[in-house]
């Protein structure tokens, strides 16, 4: 096991040190061809190296120490692993998601000019997420936090030539920095009460704690996790992050920056459950993110935005699970959705390329579905299983979610679950809405024509793969099977007919809607477009909380930093440092004038000094 997880890290991190030392700054720029096959071949071997772990590990939990990397007073970090049952299922969703997004990249990135530079990022991307996944010593978890934040800002802004890219990245650097800076205060309390950064021996010794430090610190993790996970009211930076390659924007949603948060929760689930007032608030953050999400997701025109509002709604029901106490389901859905979205993503590429970079739904149509049958099926798949139509996998892990949040008591999760089943019904809407414009649509005036050409064959053949998992992943984890409850940490609630029948009749509901609204219903004079009428402008933009922070946070820190730069720094401190330098200068200018070496000036200080010498002896006369 100690030599599959060394490796498992290893090849990762060796594929972007290669790439590293072959960047123009190293003075020699490899083929490639080559530079394609060292982060294929290492994104490949970190798959391999999982695969090998699950199978040896069966279910056990193991704690492995790689070396001791920080040693101070009172104070040592190791990096060591703890590989459990999350863990397992974890590594091999993330190992086999990013293969396959490489795989992907080669014919992606073909004509760009920054290849080297994208591997490069993309295997250290997958390195700093799989720390996050298999660390138990808490400081090197931090180092992979902070990884996968570094290489999403730089792979946001990839296309840094053009300004919004790079307002994109920053974007999304300052603001998962707020849950960096709350995940790091985090840490100091634990470690300031516990003396150990371990998670595991944190997890054993939280019962000890003083209940409002329990609380506190749940409440640092949450926020945490909101900024990662892309939750609101932090989830401003998502919908922009589309701005870099498709690709990444697969791997950023599907199998690493934003799946970082909800696993960052799971690991410490122990103490969240200490703390009731947390996990309700928790559970709140949740079912409002997964309802506003899915309603922003149904104004979007661009498709990568559509899908990102999608993530946001979607990791909404990640967070209502774990603030119901369900971490298998909210496991469950974490792996489910980085099948299917990854497949939607990588889907969405296939489309823009196909039409020179266009991003618009509405200017795409019908011809994409008769031109090229096996996107539109693999594409209507990550439909089906993010809608959550039975029995696709999508509707066995959020129907989980929806029965633990049943089974919890109160009106507070009462109001949650309202909340919940209208997300259900608005993500079945967005999905489908979605699949019926892109495929059965007619596209707008101006639209472009040419979508004969094929996709390149491996961005196609890794759609099967995905399409395969969205649609069958969800009979792992049935009521009756055993196999995967077990990595899950707990059996699956049993929803009951009445939870699956709602459940269903939502989802279809939401599918006939769009069916009515979007679909090629106009044949039977049935037709009516879908008016969201004064909503239509929140929606498109998230409800507006870009103006707000704008208008709360940023203009003011502006007029502040002005303020203290102009007003305090170069009107006070500046001048005032520098007031005593231009006064011994305006002596000097004095002093240099009588230095002229003229015999009339000399004469006349002469004759100055002789008058001064009078007064002064006519006021002492005078007195």
């Amino acid at each position: 096991m100690y030599l599959y997880l060394t490796f498992l890290l290893l090849f990762p991190l060796a594929g972007a040190i290669i790439q590293l030392a072959c960047l123009p700054l190293g003075g020699y720029r490899p083929p490639r061809r080559l530079a394609e096959a060292v982060a294929c071949l290492a994104s490949f071997g970190a798959l391999a190296m999982a695969v090998l772990a699950f199978a040896a590990g069966h279910g056990g939990t193991f704690h492995l120490v790689l070396r001791k990397w920080l040693t101070l007073p009172g104070f040592t970090s190791e990096m060591s692993l703890l590989y459990d049952p999350q863990a397992a299922l974890m590594g091999l969703m993330v190992t086999l998601v990013a293969f396959l997004v490489h795989l992907y990249s080669v014919p992606f990135m073909r004509k760009e000019e920054g290849w080297l530079r994208y591997f490069f990022l993309l295997n250290l991307f997958l390195f700093s997420m799989l720390v996050i996944v298999l660390a138990d010593d808490l400081l090197f978890l931090f180092l992979g936090w902070e990884g996968v934040g570094f290489c999403s800002y730089a792979l946001i802004g990839f296309w840094y030539q053009e300004p919004a890219n790079c307002r994109a990245g920053r974007k999304a650097f300052l603001v998962t920095r707020i849950g960096d800076a709350a995940l790091l205060t985090a840490l100091a309390l634990l470690f300031s009460r516990l003396g150990t950064l371990s998670l595991s021996g944190i997890n054993l010794q939280v019962a000890g704690l003083p209940p409002h430090l329990v609380e506190l610190t749940g409440y640092l993790l949450l926020v945490a996790a909101m900024a990662k996970s892309a939750q609101m009211p932090l989830q401003v930076w998502l919908p922009d992050a589309m701005a870099g390659p498709t690709p990444v924007s697969a791997l950023i949603h599907a199998a690493t920056m934003v799946t970082a948060g909800v696993y960052l929760l799971i690991r410490f689930l122990p103490l969240l459950t200490l703390a009731p007032r947390v996990m309700l608030t928790l559970a709140a953050v949740g079912a409002v993110t997964a309802l506003l999400g899915a309603a922003s997701a149904l104004a979007q025109r661009d498709i990568k935005r559509v899908l990102a509002y999608s993530t946001i709604s979607h990791v909404g029901f990640m967070f209502l699970g774990l603030g119901a106490g369900d971490m298998g389901g909210a496991l469950f859905h974490l792996l489910v959705h980085g099948f299917f979205k990854s497949l939607l993503f990588l889907g969405a590429g296939c489309l823009i390329m196909l039409l020179d970079g266009e991003h618009d739904i509405f200017r795409m149509g019908g011809k994409l579905r008769r031109c090229h049958p096996a996107l539109f099926w693999t594409f209507a798949a990550g439909i089906v299983s993010l809608a959550g139509v039975p029995p696709a996998s999508g509707f066995f892990s959020k129907g989980e979610i929806l029965a633990a949040v049943f089974q919890q008591s109160g009106i507070g999760y009462r109001f949650l679950l309202v909340l919940a089943l209208a997300a259900v019904l608005l993500s079945s809407l967005y999905g489908f809405r979605l699949l019926l414009i892109v495929f059965f649509g007619q596209p707008a005036p101006g639209a472009p024509q040419d979508v004969k050409r094929p996709p390149p064959f491996l961005m196609v053949a890794v759609l099967y793969p995905l399409a395969l998992l969205a649609l069958t992943s969800g009979l792992l984890n049935l009521p009756s099977s055993t196999w995967l409850s077990g990595y899950l940490g707990s059996p699956a609630p049993q929803p009951g007919w009445i939870m699956n029948s709602l459940d269903t009749l939502l989802v279809l509901g939401g599918l006939g809607l769009a069916w009515l609204s979007y679909g090629p219903a106009d044949r039977l004079g049935l037709r009516n477009p879908l008016s969201l009428g004064a909503l239509h402008g929140p929606l498109l933009s998230g409800f507006g909380l870009d103006r707000l922070y704008l208008t709360c946070v940023a203009r003011p820190y502006r007029v502040l930093a002005d303020l203290l730069w102009r007003g305090v720094d170069e009107r006070l401190v500046h001048r005032g440092l520098l007031a005593p330098g231009y006064f011994l200068s305006w002596c000097g200018q004095i002093l240099r004038r009588a230095s002229t070496g003229l015999l009339s000036t000399g004469l006349q200080g002469l004759l100055l000094g002789a008058a001064a010498i009078f007064c002064l002896l006519a006021l002492r006369w005078w007195s």
